[in-house]
């Protein structure tokens, strides 16, 4: 299946380890501007732990992804017209994927899906489409849209992230006609990297924080933002969940992550989220993979 990166771990974790069970999969959906290997590193120590981990590209991510030619000459003129392969790509394909991806781990015993930033909204309708093949889903400060925000683009423009860090000013064209948000990480403009790296790591290194550019893409399709993604509570709202609340984000702001975890457990009060706190991490998460990775491998 394209999109799909696999690793097999030879761990003992107790979920790993149960024979009635199978092998635990964690399914990984990359954010944002992102790919499957954004995960590698929780991936890598995920794996290590016992369980099957794979890791998703969306649609035109990733392996599929599309570098503009004229990103790859930095002429941002040109840039700023040339067509996506990504315009109209909605949640519609996202949802396929990961649902494809889904249902063939699910063969092999019990799986946890986990979305990072606009990853969310692949997990709430994935799961709101196949709860019976998911044992627990998790949100790492990813939207999780609600009756009242019911689309990534509602979720940002709520006052909870009025202090967000936003990337409008970075914007390459124009998003209506191109169809696509299109951002230029390889640009040299010190004001321009410092604003992304505010929105995405301002705790990281700048060596860390470059190698974290050099994989982000250029293009997201607005549609993607646009789309609904409202988990229903007779399907969605029974699978067990937990979110991985992260205190430093500038992108999906900590008071916006606290109302959708609040709007969600309001429909569903008896299965609420597992609120994970981490006070100190950015957008991506912490430096060291090794505390998510823990808190991951304590889902199985």
């Amino acid at each position: 299946m394209g999109g799909v990166a696999l690793a097999t771990g030879l761990g003992a974790s107790p979920a790993a380890a149960d024979p009635r069970r199978g092998i635990t999969t964690y399914v990984l959906v990359h954010g944002t501007h992102s790919a499957g290997a954004f995960w590698t590193p929780i991936a890598r120590e995920l794996t290590l732990r016992g369980p099957r981990v794979v890791t998703v590209d969306q649609p035109g991510h990733g392996a599929e992804a599309f570098v503009p030619e004229a990103y790859q000459r930095q002429d941002l003129k040109a840039m700023a017209t040339e067509p996506s392969p990504l315009k109209g790509v909605g949640l519609e394909e996202y949802e396929a994927r990961v649902t494809g991806v889904v249902r063939r781990a699910a063969r092999n015993g019990s799986v946890v899906l986990v979305g990072h930033s606009l990853g969310g909204v692949s997990v709430s309708r994935v799961a709101d489409a196949v709860p019976h093949l998911l044992d627990h889903i998790c949100y790492m400060a990813a939207f999780c849209p609600s009756r009242a925000l019911p689309t990534a683009d509602a979720c940002t423009a709520a006052p909870e992230n009025a202090n967000a860090v936003s990337p409008v000013e970075l914007t390459v064209g124009d998003p209506d006609r191109l169809g696509v948000l299109r951002l230029n990480f390889r640009t040299g403009d010190s004001h321009e990297l410092a604003l992304l790296k505010e929105m995405i790591c301002a705790d990281y290194p700048d060596a860390d924080y470059r190698r974290i550019l050099a994989g982000m893409q250029t293009d997201e399709p607005i549609t993607a933002y646009a789309g609904r993604a409202v988990g229903r509570v007779a399907n969605w709202g029974r699978v067990p969940r937990t979110y991985l609340r992260f205190g430093k984000d500038r992108t999906i702001a900590t008071a916006l992550q606290d109302r959708m975890i609040a709007e969600a457990d309001a429909i569903t009060p008896g299965n609420r989220f597992r609120v994970r706190n981490f006070p100190e991490a950015s957008h991506v998460g912490p430096l060291d993979p090794t505390p998510v990775a823990e808190a991951l491998d304590m889902l199985a």
